[in-house]
């Protein structure tokens, strides 16, 4: 909670006036707890899980019913009715409902104790892209060693086998899960905020864009005008979409944003295999249908 009664206060004790973003924060914050405060995360994962696949739904059902988008489909002989997407949704919901949210509820002592601040001066621009990347980073290597438990037979049989259910992975099937798998990756998420705390504002961005870049993964097509495409080493749909396609006995791309990791210790070598193979081939039809338009024109 802010200490300051007025924004004039707060004017005196940062030493300079507020600017508007920041007043507009005092004028939203000064009043409620930081706990109050903290648990927006509930409403920001439900929007998230709710409306960014969205678009996606119309997406697959176009392509389904006239073909559009197919070029854009990784596995094109997939398709999923609205039926099939309305029931992923409600199974993620019930687990919303049943893990994420309580869950957000109870672990705000964490958040007290590695110190996210919610009060005065806002964090620049600046501040917030570095402590993502930070986040991001952190994030995706221990993730990575974590995804590389849930493949072992144990961790598959008993926990994972769940999320790969899906083999052609779907917008709203990235938190699709078990819940020990929910609750065992909130681990990856906190560390970087944990090493690096940083504003409430912050940290309300970092989770949902986390969640977002989790569905863009999961979205089952692999768009050219992707902004993520200008990331270095970022992985996306169709790599993630191998991970999937290749199932329970995948040992190959368990990064979940980045690709360093599965290049540094050699987990990506059947995924590199494969689209080199595909390319030959590609490359191979390319000369017979061009040597083939050369005899028909003679």
């Amino acid at each position: 909670m802010i200490p300051y009664a007025t924004v004039e206060e707060a004017s005196i004790a940062l030493g300079r006036n507020l600017t508007r973003l920041e007043t507009l924060w005092f004028d939203y914050s000064a009043t409620k707890s930081d706990y109050y405060l903290y648990c927006h995360n509930i409403l920001f994962l439900f929007l998230v899980f709710s409306l960014v696949p969205l678009p996606l739904v119309f997406v697959e059902l176009a392509r389904s019913a006239s073909g559009w988008f197919n070029r854009y489909k990784i596995q094109p002989k997939v398709n999923y009715s609205l039926s099939d997407m309305f029931k992923c949704y409600k199974d993620v919901m019930t687990m919303f409902i049943l893990v994420v949210g309580p869950l957000q509820l109870v672990s705000y002592p964490s958040i007290q104790m590695i110190e996210v601040r919610s009060g005065l001066p806002l964090p620049t621009i600046s501040e917030i892209l570095s402590q993502l990347v930070v986040y991001f980073l952190i994030e995706d290597y221990t993730n990575y060693w974590v995804h590389r438990f849930f493949h072992s037979k144990w961790g598959y049989d008993k926990i994972h086998r769940v999320h790969h259910e899906y083999t052609a992975p779907i917008g709203y099937a990235a938190p699709y899960a078990h819940w020990a798998e929910v609750l065992l990756l909130g681990i990856p998420t906190f560390m970087g905020p944990a090493i690096a705390p940083g504003h409430m504002i912050t940290f309300w961005l970092w989770i949902a864009l986390r969640q977002m870049e989790a569905i863009e993964t999961h979205s089952g097509y692999d768009f050219p005008w992707s902004p993520t495409k200008y990331i270095p080493f970022y992985g996306g749909a169709e790599y993630h979409d191998y991970h999937h396609y290749v199932g329970g006995q995948s040992q190959s791309n368990f990064a979940s944003v980045f690709t360093y990791c599965d290049y540094i210790y050699g987990t990506d070598k059947g995924y590199r295999f494969q689209k080199k193979l595909l390319e030959q081939i590609k490359e191979s039809s390319k000369k017979s249908n061009k040597h083939n338009g050369g005899i028909k024109s003679d």
